[in-house]
């Protein structure tokens, strides 16, 4: 662990050095900051570098502790909004004869054969609903991305919940996407699958794997600012 002064401010972080030549920064929704830098990169470099950031730094972390503040008082009642492929959709929760969910005309409305004032049975079927969406979506924006890759083996997709990363390649095996990736829009769905992807074929992010990132998907750095601010 290292720390960053600036100004006032002071903000604890960790260091990885890595075999790569540029610097990078990651805020976590859990506010914890990471740092990956080259292997023999001196103190000084990563101070200018970290001052350089620093806007968006604060940026990132007030954006973090607002979502901190909103998903711990979420009580999933009618008129709450919920994020499903970029977009906020205003929740309606209905008494029903059967539990179903549905997305009809902006609006996301919770069936419930159970009672609409039962908060933790309506986050139930919404989890469950998300989930299954999740899967769904995710397979097929990864069955069309991999088709501008020329690839002979295919990694198999596995949607799998994690905490600090948005997808990971599991070497020689399966492409790793988070299922949180359904309250992103699809461009952004499409940012991660590449990204993963060209992991397949430079396993670090070394000059060359950026560079088949920028073929692959042209102007990839907004997408990822965007996804990075917008969702968890």
């Amino acid at each position: 662990m290292q720390t960053f002064n600036y100004g006032k401010h002071q903000y604890d972080y960790q260091l990885l050095r890595l075999e790569r030549k540029t610097l990078s920064l990651t805020i976590f929704p859990d506010l914890s900051i990471v740092v990956r830098c080259p292997l023999l990169a001196r103190q000084e470099r990563i101070e200018k570098f970290l001052q350089k950031k620093w806007l968006w730094l604060e940026k990132q972390i007030g954006y973090f502790k607002k979502y901190h503040f909103r998903k711990s008082n979420k009580e999933y009642v009618s008129g709450e909004s919920f994020l499903y492929l970029g977009r906020q959709y205003k929740l309606i929760v209905r008494a029903a004869k059967a539990d179903m969910v549905s997305l009809n005309k902006g609006v996301l409305v919770c069936h419930t054969a159970d009672s609409v004032k039962n908060n933790a049975h309506t986050k139930r079927l919404l989890d469950k609903w998300c989930a299954e969406r999740a899967k769904s979506v995710l397979m097929e924006r990864y069955d069309e991305v991999f088709t501008k890759f020329d690839y002979t083996d295919k990694p198999r997709l596995v949607v799998k919940k994690m905490d600090r990363r948005w997808g990971s390649f599991v070497r020689g095996k399966s492409i790793l996407l988070n299922p949180l990736l359904i309250r992103a829009s699809k461009d952004c769905i499409d940012y991660v699958i590449t990204h993963e992807l060209c992991h397949v074929k430079h396993r670090n992010h070394t000059k060359a794997f950026y560079k088949l990132l920028g073929v692959k998907y042209p102007k990839w750095e907004a997408v990822k600012e965007k996804l990075e601010m917008r969702l968890i």
